[in-house]
């Protein structure tokens, strides 16, 4: 299809739109302090009964995203290499994207009584929310040339900030003004601001569905007898790509440095709320409010750093990012008052979608021009997840050892230093560019 065509790129940035109240709503704010008040044991402590384990209800959070972005990793690959064979990327981004609209919707049933139907939803929402992701970011170097990666990139995330920002204020209206509403309970309130995500993600997801394409079939898909099954050839797309990816050496070092500070990155986003809660002992409406000014900031952080790549090179600018991410969690651990939070979160938002918008666009610039483009983006996501499931790991794990999510904290600090050192093994994209140039020339 035509490339930078300006309806084809603003659909495309709506599914950020739809799809950024879940990370806000149900990750970062409502549902988890809504979680650590309701996943309580009979006499209102924190340790509960979870499929007949005894485990503290801020320590299973932790490992059902681990859990859950486990699964989405070792699906994503499979998926994403039969959506290309078979030409279905947006069949599949739209299953993922039902799934966890679906996933939100019933947790509006949660209370202290079905504590572990909650989980299994929460759990099958982050399966539902990761899995499109991957088919969403694939789209970037389909609908856009690569010098307009960057500010489409960053385009996405702000409007993600935005979308989910403006249902998070109707919802904290509806929270913090509940007589205007025939005077619910506070717990009823929190529980309606679920049902909106999935009423929200479903509506919206409905722009970008009707805009982007399905994708271009490969010849045994178009005929069957020229092939074996969708799932045999999927695998061998898989395979293709991953041989190819060995050809990529930039690729690799960019996806190694990428999977270890997106460690810290993403177990920062995750488990932000839970420790304002638990070791700054904030309420519940402060640490609302505190993440609702944390997607404002993030807006002109992501273009800023797009603009800064522009000018010194994406990995220059990720670097710079990765910086900031360090002296971030040497404050938290630190960190005592409120006060000291909210500057903190007003930092973390700078550089919270710079660097996810920058990582983004800078893979979609190293990976070949192909129309596997699903296939290649489901290493980025098996990385990315993988991640995920380490960081929360590594997180719940040291918590639950030392009794401390400070600790926690110094293992991330770590985490985020590696990733620099490995970023600078990557020359910027301008020069990597270059090089390319020349050695194609000899």
């Amino acid at each position: 299809m035509q490339k930078n065509d300006p309806r084809t790129l603003t659909a495309w940035t709506f599914y950020d739109w739809a799809n950024s109240v879940h990370s806000l709503v149900i990750v970062s704010s409502i549902f988890p302090v809504y979680f650590s008040a309701t996943a309580l044991n009979e006499a209102g402590g924190p340790v509960i009964d979870f499929l007949g384990m005894s485990i503290k209800n801020s320590v299973l959070f932790s490992y059902t995203v681990s859990a859950a972005f486990l699964l989405t990793a070792l699906l994503s690959p499979v998926c994403t290499a039969i959506a290309d064979y078979s030409g279905r990327k947006k069949a599949f981004m739209k299953g993922f994207c039902y799934t966890d609209a679906i996933s939100c919707s019933l947790l509006y049933f949660f209370t202290q009584d079905t504590t572990t139907f909650a989980v299994i939803c929460f759990w099958l929402s982050l399966i539902g929310w990761s899995g499109s992701i991957v088919f969403y970011n694939s789209y970037l170097p389909d609908i856009a040339t690569e010098d307009r990666f960057d500010r489409v990139s960053a385009r996405g995330f702000s409007m993600g900030y935005i979308g989910s920002v403006l249902l998070m204020i109707l919802n904290l209206v509806v929270i913090l003004k509940r007589d205007w509403f025939g005077n619910i309970s506070e717990a009823m309130a929190s529980r309606l601001a679920f049902l909106t995500v999935g009423l929200w993600w479903i509506g919206f997801a409905q722009i970008p569905f009707s805009r982007l394409p399905d994708g271009v079939r490969k010849a045994a898909a178009v005929n069957p007898s020229a092939g074996s099954s969708y799932l045999l050839n999927g695998f061998k797309e898989l395979r293709k790509v991953f041989s190819e990816l060995q050809m990529l050496p930039m690729v690799k070092r960019f996806l190694l440095a990428f999977f270890v500070y997106n460690m810290g990155v993403q177990t920062v986003m995750y488990v932000a709320t839970i420790f304002g809660s638990d070791e700054l002992k904030m309420e519940g409406q402060s640490l609302i409010i505190l993440i609702l000014l944390l997607q404002l900031v993030a807006i002109p952080g992501a273009y800023g750093f797009s603009r800064l790549s522009e000018r010194i090179g994406n990995t220059y600018a990720l670097m710079v990012a990765v910086v900031i991410w360090i002296g971030i969690c040497a404050a938290a651990y630190s960190v005592q008052t409120e006060m000291q939070f909210f500057a903190l979160a007003s930092i973390v938002g700078l550089v919270m979608g710079g660097v996810q918008s920058l990582s983004r666009s800078t893979y979609s610039k190293l990976i070949p021009a192909t129309t596997d483009t699903a296939s290649y983006f489901s290493f980025y996501d098996v990385t990315e997840k993988s991640s995920i499931v380490l960081g929360t790991l590594l997180y719940g794990l040291i918590e639950q050892l030392t009794g401390s999510m400070r600790n926690s904290v110094l293992a991330l600090l770590v985490l985020f230093v590696i990733g620099l050192v490995l970023l600078w093994r990557i020359p910027s994209q301008k020069i990597y560019r270059s090089s390319l140039e020349k050695a194609e020339l000899l």
